[in-house]
């Protein structure tokens, strides 16, 4: 019985996926372009929309996994998640979610009631996508994307700065780059068994998804250039460009040469040269904008 206990907190919080909370740490990328704000205030603030988001987050993958469960265990590395395992009962993670979900809007609405509406948009657009919107195609990568952007513009709410069309336009792009990216590694790694797990990978094809990102690939570099130099910060901006080049080509690499791309965040943290471009570029951002803005 005390196992029992212990285990259910575990079971709950993996249920979470806090190892996929890496994606909302693009909530900090408004503090980050705004250095004359930062300080304990607005850092505190930032933190707590990120816990937030991870939050709601969380109780999207829940209700996900709950309509998923059974393809889900058709998947190679799906099938072990709680749910789809049958470690933990949906009802039981349910219930969790909705206490989850009405605590976060509500923490979410202390800090700004803006923030609340765009969590509470949040949740109802994965909820569609979880089912309907992953099953029509194209549609299915550009909500992902959509999922981002929302992120960014929610760190802009917590700290109470604006948002530029361009840092916007970037963010879009480049989600839909991890987007499709993730998308072909399930193509690849389901093989002909692709239809069993999610219809609509069927209606991709591999010359689709490359196509799509060297479409991606290029706007995304040319929105990011552009933004270091018509964003109304200081030009210097321009030096981080090699940086987001290497970080870009090096995810190729990782999703061409060595058939990574599925989890992004889980390449984010394994792949040590991606993840000292990331540290590089925020250290590299946080000392131009303190020395020449």
């Amino acid at each position: 019985m005390k196992a029992a206990r212990v285990s259910m907190p575990a079971l709950l919080l993996r249920q979470l996926r806090p190892k996929q909370w890496t994606k909302n740490l693009l909530v900090f990328a408004a503090l980050l372009f705004s250095f004359d704000r930062i300080a304990p205030g607005t850092v505190a603030a930032s933190l707590a929309g990120f816990l937030l988001f991870s939050f709601v987050a969380g109780c999207v993958y829940i209700i996900n996994d709950v309509a998923d469960r059974e393809a889900d265990r058709h998947h190679p590395t799906k099938r072990l998640r709680p749910i789809a395992s049958g470690a933990l009962r949906p009802g039981t993670a349910l219930i969790f979610g909705g206490l989850l979900l009405a605590g976060s809007l509500t923490a979410a609405y202390a800090i700004n009631p803006l923030f609340m509406v765009l969590l509470t948009g949040y949740f109802a657009l994965n909820v569609s996508y979880s089912f309907k919107l992953k099953h029509m195609v194209i549609i299915d990568i550009m909500t992902i994307a959509a999922g981002f952007v929302l992120r960014a513009i929610a760190g802009g709410l917590v700290i109470h700065v604006p948002f530029t069309p361009w840092f916007l336009l970037c963010t879009l792009l480049l989600s839909l780059f991890l987007a499709i990216g993730k998308r072909r590694q399930e193509l690849v790694l389901l093989g002909s068994g692709v239809g069993t797990h999610r219809e609509v990978l069927s209606l991709y094809s591999l010359p689709l998804l490359d196509q799509l990102t060297s479409i991606v690939t290029t706007a995304t570099i040319m929105a990011y250039s552009l933004f270091t130099f018509t964003s109304e910060r200081t030009i210097h901006l321009m030096w981080t460009i090699p940086l987001v080049l290497y970080g870009i080509f090096r995810y190729l690499y990782l999703i061409h040469i060595e058939g990574k791309g599925g989890s992004p965040d889980r390449v984010l943290l394994e792949d040590r040269p991606l993840l000292a471009t990331v540290v590089i570029y925020v250290i590299s951002v946080l000392c131009i904008l303190a020395w020449f803005e």
